[in-house]
């Protein structure tokens, strides 16, 4: 997994949860659930990373 990938998808956990504030302060229903969108994306593919790097951590104890 490489790190960019990895600061991506925090950038867009970051992303999502910003535009949500920022819909909500502005009474921007739409704007606020893009941001809750974009917020759950960027948590999924996260979990993502963390569910491969432990996938090739058992594969390389299987390994040895």
């Amino acid at each position: 997994m490489s790190i960019m990938k990895k600061i991506r998808h925090k950038a867009e956990t970051a992303g999502g949860a910003t535009k949500k504030t920022v819909g909500k302060g502005l009474g921007n229903e739409r704007m606020e659930a893009e941001g809750s969108t974009d917020q759950a994306k960027g948590q999924a593919k996260q979990v993502g990373d963390k569910l491969k790097e432990a996938g090739q951590k058992v594969k390389h104890v299987f390994k040895n």
